[in-house]
């Protein structure tokens, strides 16, 4: 029973990198081949679709995504620089260490508890100047939270 699946696994797997050309453009290679042929009105009346059908012959996997696989270590230093590339508006103000109260917390809830003591009294000040909590490209909690852990 094992080897029938395996051999069903293995004729799947034959046939799927076969179905491929190894010639196969990505998709960034494809435009620029479409962008070409459009500048030279070659095309012939075909729209995209048609021309990545026909000329470029990629497969579904292959048309997702055409940025090679990222490691845990290159994920961590993208997102670091999106953190640090997010500036606060003027007037709004960080806490600087750890408050007091939450020293005995874990780590992350109290740098969590700390930066909302700084949001509430930010708030009260009027100083946010449209700053949310937890917004699209950083909000309060993000940048207040990577200050925090840069401190310790």
């Amino acid at each position: 029973m094992f080897s029938l699946k395996f051999a069903a696994l293995a004729a799947t797997a034959l046939v799927t990198w076969s179905a491929s050309p190894a010639s196969a453009m990505t998709m960034k290679e494809c435009g620029q081949t479409y962008k070409a042929a459009k500048e030279a009105g070659t095309l012939n009346g075909m729209d995209w679709a048609a021309f990545r059908k026909e000329k470029c012959a990629t497969s579904a996997a292959e048309s997702v995504s055409a940025d090679p696989p990222q490691s845990a270590d290159q994920r961590k230093q993208d997102t670091s620089a999106a953190v640090d590339a997010t500036v606060a508006p003027a007037g709004v103000t960080f806490p600087t260490t750890l408050a007091a109260e939450f020293k005995t917390e874990k780590p992350a809830k109290a740098r969590m508890k700390t930066c909302l003591q700084g949001y509430h009294d930010n708030k009260e000040a009027g100083t946010l100047n449209g700053l949310r909590w937890i917004q699209k490209g950083g909000g309060y909690y993000s940048l207040c939270n990577a200050r925090l852990k840069a401190e310790s």
